[in-house]
């Protein structure tokens, strides 16, 4: 008999349906308020339980849990070595690939279902309720450090917009530095992190969070864009499923990652100035000097965005947060 905890409560849960206390305590050999008790801590995991009394309980929406045997079969002969890690709770798949850098020619996985402590850029948080949204991310090593390593976050932001469009359908726009935009929403994010090594290579460590299904509510205070957040179930009128996306990635992010050192940018850059969010509008960049008004004009060649300010001046900028003005 499984021991009841609160994955293998939520593995039966997971299906969105109707589960008697009765039942639940039968399946696992426990009393009802054993049962009771672990329904609480779901809580602890952002997920909304639905209960109704003579009924049962129910997740306000089915989940599809991911699982590794199943990652590894979906990528079997589609990539190089692999190290894949997923986990039900984790602080920050970020932080736990910085801790732990693959070998050589290993791409490093690590996906979770629930991150306590996501990290978007500038060490903003970054949180998701279990199981609706994907947080993977990717590390690699590299001997030396590759053309182009400032324009490695636009490449991974192509080879998103590739995935989503494959595979789900979604014609994702991309937001300059690091961000995937749908119906002037923001759709998911990019986090790059690295650190250099002595012998001149460098620890590459590649975040990716896409909202998938998340409640109403939170997407409307999960980004202060003026449209808010979109999750790819709005998008395409349905779920999609989170295990095709993941394998998706990681086949492309491994495909990436192989071939940045010697390609850099170039094989990407036409194809994101074709999905270029900002080209044309009217930004403002936020400087630690202070707030810029200017116009987006694109990016350059090695990734640098290129705007003109209202005095006419071209800015060549090379990090930081740029935000779409009000008309």
């Amino acid at each position: 008999m499984t021991a009841l905890t609160r994955e293998s409560l939520l593995a039966v849960l997971a299906d969105g349906r109707e589960h008697s206390g009765e039942d639940l305590a039968r399946t696992f050999g426990v009393s009802r308020a054993a049962v009771w008790k672990q329904i609480g801590k779901l809580a602890d995991w952002q997920l909304e339980i639905e209960a109704a009394p003579g009924k049962g309980y129910r997740l306000a929406r089915p989940l599809e849990l991911l699982d590794a045997a199943d990652l590894r079969r979906r990528i079997a002969g589609r990539t190089g070595p692999v190290r894949l890690e997923l986990h039900t709770e984790i602080e920050s798949t970020n932080g736990r690939l910085l801790a732990r850098p693959p070998p050589p020619g290993t791409l490093a996985v690590c996906i979770a279902e629930y991150q306590t402590a996501g990290r978007g850029r500038r060490g903003r948080r970054w949180s998701a309720p279990f199981g609706t949204a994907l947080c993977l991310s990717a590390s690699w090593q590299f001997e030396r450090t590759p053309p182009e390593l400032a324009a490695l976050t636009l490449a991974v932001g192509v080879v998103v917009r590739d995935v989503l469009a494959r595979t789900v359908r979604v014609d994702a726009r991309l937001k300059w530095p690091n961000d995937l935009v749908w119906d002037e929403r923001k759709l998911g994010g990019i986090l790059l992190e690295l650190i250099a090594e002595a012998q001149g290579g460098c620890h590459v460590v590649i975040g990716v969070g896409l909202n998938v299904a998340m409640p109403p509510a939170l997407l409307r205070r999960l980004s202060d864009w003026p449209r808010g957040a979109v999750d790819l179930a709005t998008a395409t009128g349905a779920v999609p499923s989170r295990a095709a996306l993941a394998a998706e990635l990681v086949v492309g992010l491994d495909a990436l990652c192989r071939d940045y050192a010697a390609t850099g940018f170039t094989p990407y850059r036409a194809a994101w100035r074709a999905a270029d969010f900002l080209r044309g509008r009217s930004v403002t960049l936020h400087e630690p000097a202070g707030e810029i008004a200017a116009t987006a004009l694109g990016i350059e060649a090695d990734g640098a965005l290129l705007v003109e300010t209202a005095g006419g001046a071209r800015k060549r900028v090379l990090a930081g947060d740029v935000s779409v003005r009000a008309p």
